[in-house]
């Protein structure tokens, strides 16, 4: 049976943040997931839902996933994918699993007719940075991301 990768469903909300929790849990943020079951359900059962995720499995038991939505790009006058969370169990890893995810992402972006793919790295998470060099990307070291959120995103709305 081996690797299959395959489009969730609301039906995989458990997994879905399983992966969410284990991803934070590597980041050094295990606090801060706030998301649950029930959200991914309904987010993914509404009229317009605002992700879609792979969850590749390996045996048929669920071992990653990459939650992905679309951007764009002014530039190229064209959508793109913006990968949110790429990631991979820990006794899944080193079996392609990775790999399969994002090459399967990069076909994603190709039928679609997008003009890139974006994703945010850790500074410090130098497997993950020699994991995409070797893939081909590149960094963006020229750019920086900003966040606002909580309660400066409040603010900031009530000017």
């Amino acid at each position: 049976m081996g690797l299959s990768i395959r489009f969730a469903t609301a039906h995989d909300a458990e997994a879905i943040v399983g992966f969410v929790h284990a991803l934070a849990e590597y980041e050094r943020q295990p606090e801060a997931v706030e998301l649950t079951p029930a959200i991914v359900r309904a987010q993914m059962e509404s009229a317009d839902p605002p992700f879609e995720c792979l969850i590749a499995q390996w045996e048929g038991t669920a071992a990653g996933f990459a939650l992905f939505f679309r951007n764009y790009s002014t530039w190229r006058g064209r959508p793109g994918l913006f990968l949110e969370d790429l990631f991979v169990m820990p006794q899944y890893r080193r079996r392609g699993i990775g790999r399969a995810l994002f090459q399967r992402l990069a076909e994603i972006s190709t039928q679609r007719g997008y003009g890139r793919m974006e994703w945010a790295v850790l500074d410090w998470n130098t497997p993950a940075h020699e994991f995409y060099r070797a893939l081909g990307a590149t960094p963006m070291e020229q750019w920086t991301i900003w966040r606002l959120d909580g309660d400066a995103l409040a603010q900031a709305a009530r000017g």
